[in-house]
């Protein structure tokens, strides 16, 4: 991966977190808090879509699969932190 790979990477799992923040609890959770939700969450939307037989393609269809990821993997913390 090339430095552009990386930066794109990172600003994908930024935006994802930012809107995964948003959706789930109204807020974000600052520049690295958003950059690591969305990372996890392009992992596990990307094991979901393709469990589905979903391809993302361009970099809206990354950004909003890591979003999806982003929004269940919040909703699941959600969960275990009320139990």
């Amino acid at each position: 991966m090339d430095i552009t790979g990386l930066l794109v990477f990172l600003v994908v799992g930024a935006i994802a977190g930012w809107i995964a923040g948003i959706v789930m609890k109204g807020r974000g959770f600052g520049l690295i808090g958003n950059i690591v939700v969305g990372i996890v969450g392009a992992v596990v939307g990307g094991f979901v879509f393709g469990l589905l037989g979903l391809t993302a393609v361009g970099l809206l269809g990354y950004i909003i699969t890591a979003s999806v990821g982003a929004i269940i993997l919040l909703f699941v913390v959600g969960i275990i932190n009320r139990a």
